[in-house]
């Protein structure tokens, strides 16, 4: 097995489901409505949904760096996009952009070899091997979040 099939099997298992950990971000989400998730049951942090539209951006981010693409940190706009449509549509569109953005990132994943993973990221001091690994621990370190924020909300 690959360095990169590896990768690419824990960013699915954070994603979809047989995480080590305990629950998977869908999982997490499973159930969840665009009320809940527009929710802001502790003062001062981001909701679930903005949480979501976080891992979007990074993964979105990371796959763009993955392509050499030189993305810059982002503005805060891009960084957590705002929600203005809070609308049942509106958040099942946003689980299909995470679902789409996942995906997305995977097959990207699925395009290089594992000396593509010793590169060093456009203008960054990191590898691709390290920005991947750390898109993995952002998703999850970001579910750990949702999780606290469903049990805030009475949700789980």
């Amino acid at each position: 097995m690959t360095e990169t099939h590896r990768i690419n099997s824990q960013l699915k298992r954070a994603y979809q489901g047989e995480a080590w950990h305990g629950p998977s971000l869908c999982e997490l989400l499973n159930g969840v409505t665009a009320e809940q998730a527009a929710a802001r049951p502790i003062p001062n942090t981001h909701t679930i949904w903005e949480l979501v539209n976080h891992i979007i951006a990074w993964e979105q981010i990371a796959k763009r760096r993955l392509e050499g693409d030189p993305v810059k940190n982002p503005p805060n706009e891009m960084n957590f996009p705002p929600v203005s449509d809070t609308s049942e549509t509106a958040w099942q569109a946003t689980l299909q952009h995470l679902t789409d953005s996942n995906q997305a990132l995977r097959n990207a994943v699925k395009k290089i070899d594992d000396a593509k993973l010793e590169e060093i990221v456009p203008e960054a001091i990191y590898s691709n091997y390290a920005m991947l690994h750390g898109v993995i621990q952002h998703d999850l370190y970001h579910a750990g979040q949702i999780a606290l924020l469903k049990k805030a909300s009475n949700l789980s």
